[in-house]
């Protein structure tokens, strides 16, 4: 297939990028590398320090011989996606291109205004030129399963058949998302369903969970090819963020009581996941969505298991609660369908000892440039006022 992966420049688009292109597709990347100006704006940085995009790529094409086209272009600026669109013609379009982080959602009125113009103005302009251009073009667009929240039922994938007053109905999953990019996720949800409905298009949401990890066998060919392992307060998540609190010897912050649950997989499984998607499209005038995470952790069990594997290489690994910067419930129930992708032949990489290892060994190669300023958490849901200046 002819593949284009808006947002190929970040954590889960270049993994997927190369992912694909090693099995042999035609990949483009399309991104407006805003991400690198982030980090600028924001002080932060990735553990792992990654090369420029075109070096990223010459290496690509360098040591396996296949070549990703690059667009540099805005999702935004519906003339600049529409022309790249055209120029490409791809047969299914992998949509990571939006702001992805729940915190610079709330860091502001700024911020939030930005993920959601960004992110529901960005999806409707790549909704319209599908339509008009590419009509069956497949569009795997990536989710979130912050979109459902924690509710005191089960998550199922997607819809929910409900009995009312004596009628019965399937309807799109009731969603209670947790911060403005979540809500973002929820409009590009109902946006797409709504496409699919009166035009026809055919698209699979990915409602994700948490990844973690840095390494896929295709980033880890050489050292240009390194993918970004993000630990700061604004971009990291947690799992690697405890990895390298231990491996500097921080303690590990969990937010709150740390009940927190979430969905969980690893980064060579979200490029399976994405791939499986492409191989086996959603039909005409469907909207299907798949619930994407292999596992269930609390907060807390994931202290406890990085505890263990930095105890066990002689690593002095404390754990210590802070005050939650999120409005979020730290005890409630989880339970979520995930049945999908294992049906469509997803063979999940567990949560286990050696990855642990694998992941604390990342950390401490790279600790010399942990900037332990950028861990503790710097935004609070509770306030509207910017904290960087």
């Amino acid at each position: 297939m002819r593949i284009l992966v808006l947002g190929g420049d970040g954590y889960c688009g270049w993994a997927t990028a190369l992912h694909l292109s090693q099995r042999g597709h035609d990949v483009g990347i399309l991104d407006s590398l805003i991400r690198r100006d982030w980090d600028r704006q924001l002080k932060i940085a990735s553990l792992t320090p990654i090369c420029g995009i075109e070096r990223r790529i010459a290496r690509w094409h360098e040591l396996t011989g296949h070549s990703i086209d690059l667009y540099v272009a805005d999702m935004c600026n519906h003339e600049a996606l529409e022309t790249a669109m055209v120029r490409f013609a791809p047969d299914a379009v992998v949509h990571f291109g939006e702001q992805r982080s729940a915190p610079y959602s709330m860091i502001g009125r700024k911020e939030a205004v930005f993920t959601q113009v960004n992110n529901v103005v960005g999806t409707l302009n790549l909704l319209y030129v599908i339509h008009e251009k590419l009509p069956d073009c497949h569009l795997v667009k990536l989710g979130t399963m912050g979109e459902y929240g924690t509710p005191n039922i089960d998550i199922e994938e997607g819809y929910l058949t409900i009995t009312h007053k004596g009628r019965t109905d399937t309807l799109l999953y009731p969603k209670q998302p947790g911060s403005y990019y979540h809500l973002s996720k929820v409009h590009d949800s109902h946006n797409i369903h709504f496409a699919c409905r009166i035009w026809g298009l055919r698209a699979t949401d990915l409602n994700q969970g948490v990844v973690y990890g840095v390494h896929t066998p295709e980033t880890t060919m050489d050292r240009t090819l390194v993918n970004r392992l993000d630990y700061d307060g604004i971009f990291g998540t947690v799992l690697n963020r405890f990895c390298i609190q231990a491996a500097i010897g921080h303690p590990l912050t969990v937010y709150g009581r740390g009940g927190q649950c979430r969905g969980f997989l690893d980064i060579r499984d979200t490029v399976r996941c994405v791939e499986l998607a492409l191989l086996n499209p959603a039909k005409a005038g469907e909207f299907r969505v798949l619930n994407q995470f292999t596992e269930q952790f609390t907060v807390n069990d994931l202290a406890q298991k990085v505890r263990q594997a930095g105890t066990e290489m002689g690593l002095d690994v404390e754990i210590e609660n802070v005050p939650n910067p999120r409005v979020e419930k730290e005890e409630h129930y989880y339970h979520a369908a995930n049945t999908k992708l294992l049906e469509l032949g997803l063979k999940p990489h567990c949560l286990s000892q050696s990855l642990l290892d694998s992941l604390l060994n990342v950390a401490i190669d790279y600790k010399d440039r942990v900037d332990e300023n950028m861990i503790p958490p710097r935004v609070s849901w509770r306030s509207c006022a910017p904290v960087f200046q």
